[in-house]
């Protein structure tokens, strides 16, 4: 009974989404009439101090501060500059500017923590300067697409810290799972651009000398130290990730005040987005709470736990179904959607075989990078394809994105079967073997 009710509420969900209710409706609707429906009133009242106990947390507050850190880097023109000076150093490479994308939006996502402001960031950026080399628009939107993904990866990531809140995780630890993965995914991109897209500018590339080359150095300052910062307070054990988060917005604001760009009318700009951001963030985390809470006294994760152990799939047999399930939902829904609807039934059921629920982090984020550039509802291909100029086709976006789709699908396989890619640098951290 308990995996019928599940499937139902599953397909209920997707149902009321599909007819363009909104996520945390749908979510919610779902989660509380359920709850209702078996438990009756009670059930309704407790949720209240649920939600209050599980978003009254310290990690939570951590989301608006990284927010509100991408935003200051934006629109204080942190990530102008570097761009430009990373322009400076790569776009001699095969493939130039694009290669400049995928290291922008590596080192935004260092700071920014989202994958859709780093895709938007990066891509208003790096457009105009593509269009007047004639760089053809698919390679150079899929890269942008693809870059911006690295944003939810690369600590810090607003994902990873939800991911930690619904599992019950070290978010220290996960950022430190995300680091290799994130530069090594970035790495694969660049190797891609190199092999198969290197002769795609139309106008050659100018030499730049040297002494202008280490000039721009300078702008790559300012975001390495903030990463430098946030991190390294996190793993010297001097701040937690909220406090880390809230460190790097003051280094921010004194970076852009240095550079007298600090304003009264940035700072309410930063804070309204930033805000607003935030704000559909946790509706849609604090709807997944009611729903867990009505999945748990329902005994629905015990449930589907053994019906798929009938399966005796084992690790790998088991990661590869939901490799596959999360590819057909991603096609359908959002990253963030996604992970809270997933993760109090898919973590118990990894755990149950053996997986680390650290790695299993890693391996759902990573599908949601995809579901952000597969189509018909992949986020960063709305957003690239929203701020280009030109008015092409979205098939452009598309088919640019899907070699970083096949690349993203072939790194997952390969930590599936390395799975040190990923737990190395938290196991070296916490000093475990």
């Amino acid at each position: 009974m308990n995996i019928g009710v599940v499937g139902l509420g599953f397909v209920a969900m997707l149902s009321l989404m599909f007819l363009s209710f909104p996520v945390a409706v749908a979510i919610v609707g779902v989660g509380a009439f359920g709850g209702y429906l078996f438990f009756g009133t009670p059930m309704v009242d407790m949720m209240g101090g649920v939600i209050w106990t599980s978003l009254n947390s310290p990690s939570i507050l951590a989301i608006p501060l990284f927010m509100m850190l991408g935003e200051l880097m934006l629109r204080g023109g942190i990530a102008d500059r570097m761009y430009d000076a990373l322009a400076v150093w790569l776009n001699r490479l095969p493939g130039g500017l694009l290669h400049t994308n995928i290291a922008t939006c590596a080192l935004f996502s260092a700071t920014s923590g989202s994958s859709v402001a780093t895709a938007a960031t990066v891509g208003t950026i790096a457009l105009p300067a593509l269009e007047a080399r004639g760089y053809r628009p698919g390679p150079s939107l899929g890269s942008l697409a693809a870059g911006g993904t690295l944003g939810i990866l690369i600590p810090p990531s607003i994902n990873l810290l939800v991911y930690g809140s619904l599992a019950n995780v070290s978010v220290g630890q996960l950022f430190a799972a995300g680091l290799v993965p994130g530069i090594m995914l970035a790495g694969l991109f660049s190797l891609y651009i190199l092999l198969f897209q290197g002769h795609n500018s139309q106008v050659e590339s100018e030499p730049v000398p040297l002494r202008v080359k280490l000039a721009y150095l300078r702008f790559l300052f300012p975001p390495l130290l903030i990463f430098g910062i946030v991190m390294g307070s996190i793993y010297g054990g001097y701040a937690t990730p909220t406090e880390s988060a809230a460190i790097g917005v003051v280094v921010a604001l004194l970076i852009i005040a240095i550079n007298r760009r600090l304003s009264l009318q940035l700072l309410i700009n930063c804070s309204m987005q930033a805000a607003r951001t935030t704000g559909m963030t946790v509706i849609v985390l604090a709807c997944a709470l009611l729903l867990n809470v009505t999945i748990s006294m329902l005994g629905a994760t015990q449930a589907v736990t053994q019906w798929v152990a009938t399966f005796d799939l084992g690790q790998v047999g088991l990661i590869c179904v939901l490799i596959i399930f999360y590819l057909l939902l991603g096609m359908f829904m959002d990253a963030m959607s996604m992970l809270v609807l997933t993760v109090p039934i898919t973590v118990p059921l990894v755990m149950s075989v053996g997986v680390d629920p650290i790695w299993f982090g890693i391996f759902i984020v990573l599908m949601c990078e995809l579901a952000l550039i597969t189509p018909p509802v992949g986020m960063n291909l709305f957003v690239v394809q929203g701020i280009r100029t030109d008015g092409g086709s979205f098939s452009d976006v598309i088919n640019g994105s899907v070699p970083y789709v096949l690349i993203m699908i072939a790194f997952t396989i390969l930590l599936l079967f390395v799975p040190q890619i990923a737990l190395w640098l938290p196991q070296a951290l916490t000093g475990n073997p």
